[in-house]
């Protein structure tokens, strides 16, 4: 009944924002085409209750989905996996899994405790917030199939390959050594068959969760893109995140690290930046620097990291963002 009322409504809706914000800016509040508020107003009017109908219905799908997926049975699945084959398994696992960065410990433990080997375990914390579901769908809607696609398999590359380095180095005295002792406790698993109406009250609550906590990164992403594509001139970006200046990954990597932000915050930032002629691996890396390496991610990894091992974990991960935002410059050049 949910799905029968509610996908019309939401098809309606979403028909109706591109006339919506035109009517409003330029009808309503009668504001002169092609000037920098106009174009920063219709910006956010439009893509404001855009991403939030396509994150609203990516996010129930998903979380119907995510029921079939529990942390539990990854865990199970996961435990015993040899390099390689554990590597690729727990990257594909983590797209699909709910992961937060408040989640980070509590699933880092419950790996541990099941025997997941470390690399295997790093390979999912890499790839679980940075190649979200959610962000590669809003991706595909507003930047097109190629750049998610391209997102996706370079987020996929970096989380197996940096997992699988840190596994070969054996690395796991660099675990505080809490963690440590938690391998020889027994695991607690806990599993729950769900009806389809099960279901579909986890992909509501997973719209009341999720949504309820990224709205305002959402927004702010948009309002941060919308003073972009008004104000910024379109050969700025080009200059300064161009293909052309070395030095642009780098810098956006650096400048990625200190911000804390949700995928679905990003993408419209990263709309933005490259409707102004910012490079496309310059802005991709950007975008996984913040999600995949904040700062705040950090604080909270080192509860269970030592030191040395967050330093390699940047090491290895920004490595892979930078070869990333360079080949995607080299190949779209």
């Amino acid at each position: 009944m949910i799905l029968a009322v509610g996908l019309p409504v939401w098809y309606l809706l979403y028909k109706q924002l591109l006339p919506f914000s035109h009517y409003f800016t330029y009808s309503l509040l009668g504001l002169e085409k092609g000037s920098h508020l106009a174009e920063s107003i219709q910006f956010f009017v439009y893509d404001s209750p855009k991403v939030m109908l396509l994150l609203t219905l990516v996010v129930f799908v998903i979380g119907m989905i995510r029921s079939f997926f529990t942390p539990e049975r990854n865990r199970k699945y996961l435990a015993g996996k040899r390099e390689v084959v554990g590597n690729v398994m727990a990257a594909l696992l983590g797209i699909v899994t709910p992961f937060c960065s408040c989640s980070a410990i509590p699933l880092f433990l419950g790996f541990v405790q099941a025997g997941v080997p470390l690399g295997v375990t790093f390979s999912f914390l890499i790839a679980a917030p940075m190649i979200n579901e959610i962000a590669l769908i809003l991706l595909y809607g507003l930047l097109g199939w190629k750049v998610a696609a391209l997102y996706l398999c370079s987020g996929l590359m970096i989380a197996v390959v940096a997992g699988w380095i840190i596994g070969r180095l054996n690395l796991e005295h660099w675990i505080e050594d809490w963690v440590q002792e938690m391998r020889t406790a027994p695991p607690l698993v806990m599993e729950q068959k769900l009806s389809w109406s099960d279901r579909v009250e986890q992909g509501l609550e997973a719209v009341r969760d999720i949504v309820g906590k990224v709205w305002v990164y959402v927004l702010a992403g948009i309002a941060a893109g919308a003073v972009i594509h008004g104000y910024v001139p379109e050969d700025f970006m080009s200059r300064i995140m161009g293909r052309d200046n070395w030095w642009s990954v780098p810098a956006a990597v650096l400048m990625g690290i200190p911000m804390y932000s949700s995928a679905a915050g990003m993408v419209p930032v990263v709309e933005a930046l490259l409707g102004k002629g910012a490079a496309l691996g310059t802005a991709l890396a950007f975008m996984m620097s913040v999600i995949a390496l904040s700062l705040p991610e950090m604080v909270i990894l080192r509860k269970v990291l030592k030191p040395k091992m967050i330093a390699l974990f940047v090491t290895v991960v920004g490595s892979g963002i930078l070869f990333t935002g360079y080949l995607f410059n080299l190949y779209l050049s």
